[in-house]
């Protein structure tokens, strides 16, 4: 028998009677009360009889008669077991018992009654006062269970509501509705609703959902007027242009409130939707509309054949074998020089994709000797190289493993494609490329050289191809994570220049370009990408900071460190002499820069790989600005060498 977890848990609590945590009374202490419910229906019965002038048969005494009748009621009821449910948890089953107890009662009295009558022509118990008391008894004890679990429902329901976020839901179409159900319909979910934020200024006199709706104008006066007191709103991204995204997430964030980004559709019909309602992040507002390209050449391209991708275990690297496993190829093999994510990326590979055959090799671009026999043992159809040092910092000031793994790397690879008849190789690039003035950019661009030069090369078949792109959101070293890290820390927030501006697209985006570039492109061409507007550093921190709660300069302090070597304020994707050619999608241009004979790359590269087996950084940088005539350095000890 369930008792009572703590009767001292009856107190004040907030103001709220916290009655939510009781636990179940004895089984007795409802029969009781079930009892109590009879007598109270069979006087309230007697009352109407006596009222209507309709007197009781006087066989028996009439407390003898009512005493029989609760005697049987009782016994039905531990036939039936009507007090063993729950209250708070009735049900239709635990009213239906309660309604045959009763039944099976009024019959049995009937029974008895007319046996009684056939016996002795005296009938015992008027059948109209039965009536009533079956009516008037199920009404009572239904309406007992119905408020109690009313009661608890409703103070469950006040104490949650204490805790929960009251929010609004911008907009009251069919989509902001089916959201707003599954919200309430899910009571673990920390939100109360108060109502829908209309797109629209005309004014309406319904509800949805029984919440009320806000015109867009009369939620802003609200706002001005400080009369509002919700905590954040919930934002369907995709039912928003970007202009009209940024007008409310600027409105939001200047009065305080949370920002929630609702999950698609598909993803509330899951379990999980307590995980998939989170706050907007920045991704959110620098997202633009992903390129849509003919996916089934794509297919075509990929379908049963096997792909090699190196730097698999990178952000871009490791996107790209996402999008690749979804196109059925025989076989991918994933190679990667550092050892820790090479293995979680095995691990997600094959939980993700256990249809799939990968084949995972931990191994250095710059080790001819062991690249060879994977090109001599897997029938490669498609190269794509993301394997590169990309730090710029770093590899400032480590010249020649820049060279070792960006251009020798690159070279050995491009070479491999060409000797074993490679049908594509795919090399990733980096708008750094541009007009460099690091070792990192210029090492790349010396790369870019050196795979154009293979396309004119005579007996090639294979098809090289460069994409070029600016940073990556959320890839691993990005600004994006550091500055969220930071913030999560309390600050600071770091930034090397206020005027630093950057050009932004998604994982996603970045991987499916260099897919389709591998698909459309002939020979030698280096794809670039209309990445929209550069972003500047310091309005993303500052963006950053208010989405987290805080207050830019107050809360979580900015800092301006200055440019570090390499660095510039503003990124490229086009040379200063270059020119782009359209292609079939309006994103998509090829940059037509000046190339280089693959006689003359080959015999500048051999030389500048020498150097940095030596570790002379010197020479190094010196020749790399002699194979890339624009490589200026800014904020470098290398400068010198441009006098």
């Amino acid at each position: 028998m369930d008792k009572v977890k703590n009767l001292k848990r009856f107190s004040l609590n907030d103001n709220v009677l916290d009655l939510a945590d009781l636990k179940f009374l004895p089984r007795w202490v409802i029969l009781v009360i079930d009892i109590l419910i009879l007598i109270l229906s069979l006087t309230a019965s007697h009352l109407l009889i006596m009222g209507l002038e309709v007197k009781h048969y006087d066989v028996f005494p009439l407390l003898y008669v009512f005493m029989f009748l609760i005697s049987v009621n009782v016994f039905y009821m531990y036939i039936f077991k009507t007090y063993l449910g729950v209250i708070r948890h009735s049900t239709f089953v635990d009213l239906f018992k309660i309604f045959l107890a009763n039944l099976c009662s009024n019959l049995t009295i009937i029974i008895i009654n007319y046996t009684y009558y056939f016996g002795s022509q005296q009938k015992v118990v008027l059948i109209p006062f039965l009536g009533l008391y079956f009516a008037i008894s199920c009404l009572c004890l239904f309406v007992f269970r119905l408020c109690v679990k009313g009661g608890f429902n409703l103070i469950k329901e006040n104490k949650r509501s204490l805790s929960r976020k009251k929010i609004y839901i911008l907009g009251d179409d069919d989509l902001s509705v089916a959201i707003a159900q599954v919200i309430l319909s899910s009571p673990n979910l920390p939100f109360d609703i108060q109502g829908f934020i209309s797109y629209s200024n005309k004014k309406v006199n319904i509800k949805l959902l029984d919440k009320k709706i806000i015109t867009k104008q009369n939620f802003i006066n609200n706002l001005r007027n400080g009369i509002s007191d919700i905590n954040g709103v919930l934002v369907i991204k995709e039912a928003l242009q970007k202009d009209e995204l940024e007008f409310w997430v600027n409105l939001f964030l200047e009065y305080n409130l949370k920002i929630y980004k609702a999950p698609a559709m598909q993803k509330l019909r899951t379990n999980d939707i307590i995980n998939n309602i989170k706050t907007i992040q920045i991704e959110d507002l620098l997202n633009r509309k992903q390129i849509k390209l003919d996916n089934l050449e794509v297919k075509k391209r990929h379908f049963q054949k096997t792909i090699l991708v190196t730097g698999g275990a990178g952000s871009i690297g490791g996107e790209i074998v996402r999008q690749v496993a979804l196109l059925e190829p025989l076989q991918i093999i994933i190679l990667d020089q550092s050892e820790t994510p090479l293995y979680d990326t095995e691990l997600e590979m094959r939980e993700l994709y256990p249809h799939i055959n990968f084949k995972f090799i931990l191994a250095d671009i710059s080790n001819l000797s062991r690249l060879e026999p994977l090109f001599a043992k897997y029938n490669f159809s498609m190269v794509y190289h993301a394997a590169a040092y990309k730090h710029v910092p770093l590899v400032e000031d480590n010249p020649h493993e820049a060279v070792l793994v960006n251009v020798l790397g690159t070279k050995n690879l491009a070479l491999l494609s060409n000797k074993y008849n490679v049908n594509r190789f795919v090399m990733v690039s980096t708008d750094k490329a541009v007009n460099p003035t690091n070792v990192m950019g210029a090492s790349k661009r010396v790369a870019e050289l050196f795979v154009q030069s293979l396309q004119n090369l005579e007996g090639n078949t294979t098809k090289f191809i460069t994409t070029r792109f600016g940073n990556v959101l959320g890839s691993n070293g990005s600004v994006i994570p550091h500055f969220r890290k930071q913030i999560e820390k309390g600050g600071p927030v770091t930034i090397t220049h206020p005027e630093i501006v950057r050009y932004f697209m998604t994982i996603a985006e970045a991987c499916e370009l260099v897919l389709h570039a591998g698909t459309m492109g002939a020979g030698g061409e280096i794809y670039v990408f209309d990445m929209g507007d550069p972003v500047k550093i310091l309005e993303l921190a500052k963006r950053m900071i208010k989405l987290s709660g805080f207050e830019p300069d107050i809360d979580i302090k900015i800092i301006y460190t200055g440019l570090r070597p390499g660095e510039k304020l503003y990124e490229e994707l086009l040379s200063d002499n270059a020119r782009t050619l359209p292609t079939s999608h309006d994103k998509i241009m090829i940059s037509k820069d000046p190339s280089m004979q693959f006689a003359e790359i080959d015999q500048l590269t051999d030389l500048v790989i020498e150097f940095s087996k030596k570790e002379e950084k010197q020479e190094i940088v010196r020749i790399l600005k002699s194979i890339v005539k624009e490589f200026k350095s800014n904020n470098s000890i290398y400068e010198s060498l441009d006098k």
